[in-house]
């Protein structure tokens, strides 16, 4: 569907479909962004954390018995 043609439909709807309408899109549009920031950013750090052993130094207690102090 073309866009002139997704917006006419949308100016024939109530007007509390069309406000769900742009607050479900804001919303996936807010969502796409979060995911891409995170994908940039994990790009970003991939080098330090290939090559700088101090941000990976606890991962070798990963398998280690976690014992919670009650």
């Amino acid at each position: 569907m073309e866009t002139s043609t997704l917006i006419s439909e949308i100016q024939h709807l109530p007007l509390t479909e069309r406000f769900y309408i742009v607050e479900e899109t804001i919303k996936s549009i807010k969502k796409e962004d979060v995911k891409l920031q995170m994908e940039l950013a994990a790009r970003q750090l991939a080098e330090d954390y290939n090559t700088d052993t101090e941000l990976t130094a606890f991962t070798s207690l990963d398998y280690e018995h976690f014992y919670e102090a009650k």
